[in-house]
């Protein structure tokens, strides 16, 4: 008997997340390799920073605009204009490698990420069939990113140690192109058109807020998002005054990594047993716990337990915030709440490294962990709001 393919292979669904992968990988080569000829080339650390802040502008800017155009026009027309991007920045910085482009490179890799990732996102949704089903495909569009982010800078750091950066730019630029030929194996949707109001007007993504379940799921966004930068911030700063090796942060950082990708793989396995609530209230729980007793863990043991129970927790937040998002949201504008969230996350990782640096230097290291384990705990009267609006 012949065995039947999943569902989901069926509606391309594996070509969507190669799709993801790729992209995400464009941005992540270029940004190591631009970095590194930076600093190579005796600029400071400054300048990284500046590249780093616009590699997240440009999901900021766009995002709200990417929103509409996915729910306009589905997968494949975002998935040319994103590709396109992320080919013109990539090309841009093999050409001439220099502050003046690796700057716009890095915002035109960025944009393409945040371009991409709305319209993969919105199509991922759309093959979910149902509560449970939603989370297994965010679980592996969760997954993608993090795929993507932990091999693409040890793809480049091999290529520019065995022919420089410029090698390294070059595969970045074939990123896209393979992104974008991947992406198109999707099978095409019928086109809704813009999401119309009152008159005909398309409705402004804005309004959406009124929405009490989205707004107050954006505002769950908003706290686990920071929780993760705020690590990210604080490990580093804290490891060296404690006195560890670059090595045993790298094993930090590295162990919170994994734990991430473990927890998505076992929400995937395991995704019509799980409520979404559940688990993002559990997860805010643990999380508050474990970063209002970072400070006294000891050592590089101490560290690596506490990394990899935060990476478990903070690790299953998104597949179930994106789940919950296509359940409070209309069918038709799932695209602009795509695009507010990501408007919203990435506005984050932008600001927040440089209000924790404010923080941690007028205070002490660990204030910003402090804050945020505050933070989490308030955070569970909004996610008893979407739980009510789930309900309904």
């Amino acid at each position: 008997m012949t065995r039947q393919p999943h569902p989901l292979i069926e509606r391309g669904f594996h070509w969507l997340i190669l799709s993801l992968v790729g992209v995400h990988a464009c941005m992540a080569v270029t940004r190591v390799s631009a970095a590194l000829w930076l600093l190579h080339h005796g600029y400071g650390e400054w300048t990284v920073g500046v590249l780093m802040s616009l590699g997240a502008a440009g999901p900021v800017l766009l995002s709200l605009w990417a929103g509409r155009q996915a729910d306009a026009h589905g997968l494949h027309r975002p998935l040319s204009i994103g590709a396109g991007m992320g080919l013109a920045g990539a090309l841009l910085a093999l050409a001439w490698p220099s502050p003046w482009t690796l700057a716009p490179a890095a915002l035109l890799c960025g944009s393409a990420v945040g371009i991409m990732a709305v319209a993969i996102q919105r199509e991922a949704g759309l093959m979910g069939e149902d509560a449970g089903e939603l989370k297994r495909v965010f679980s592996w569009v969760a997954l993608g990113p993090a795929f993507s982010n932990a091999t693409a800078p040890v793809i480049a750091g091999l290529l520019i140690d065995a022919a420089g950066e410029r090698a390294a730019f070059a595969f970045a630029a074939l990123l896209p192109f393979v992104a974008w030929r991947l992406g198109r194996l999707v099978p095409r949707r019928p086109r809704r058109g813009h999401p119309a109001g009152a008159g005909g007007k398309p409705r402004a993504a804005w309004a959406l807020l009124r929405l009490d379940g989205l707004r107050n799921l954006l505002m769950l966004n908003v706290v686990l998002t920071a929780c993760w930068d705020a690590h990210s911030f604080v490990v580093p700063v804290v490891g060296h005054a404690k006195g560890l090796s670059a090595s045993s942060i790298g094993l930090v950082l590295g162990a919170f990594a994994t734990a991430a990708v473990v927890v998505r793989l076992v929400i995937a396995r395991w995704a019509a047993r799980l409520d979404e609530m559940v688990v993002l209230r559990s997860a805010m729980a643990i999380v508050a716990t474990v970063l209002l007793v970072y400070a006294w863990l000891p050592g590089t043991p101490g560290l690596l337990v506490g990394s990899t129970v935060l990476g478990l927790a903070l690790g299953s937040y998104q597949p179930m915030i994106l789940s919950a998002l296509h359940q409070v949201t209309p069918p038709d504008r799932h695209g602009q709440a795509l695009g507010l969230r990501m408007l919203v996350s990435s506005g984050m990782s932008m600001t927040m490294p440089l209000g924790f640096g404010l923080l941690a230097s007028s205070t002490v290291a660990f204030a910003p962990l402090w804050l945020m384990a505050g933070l989490a705990l308030a955070a569970q009267w909004p996610a008893h709001r979407v739980r009510d609006a789930l309900a309904r």
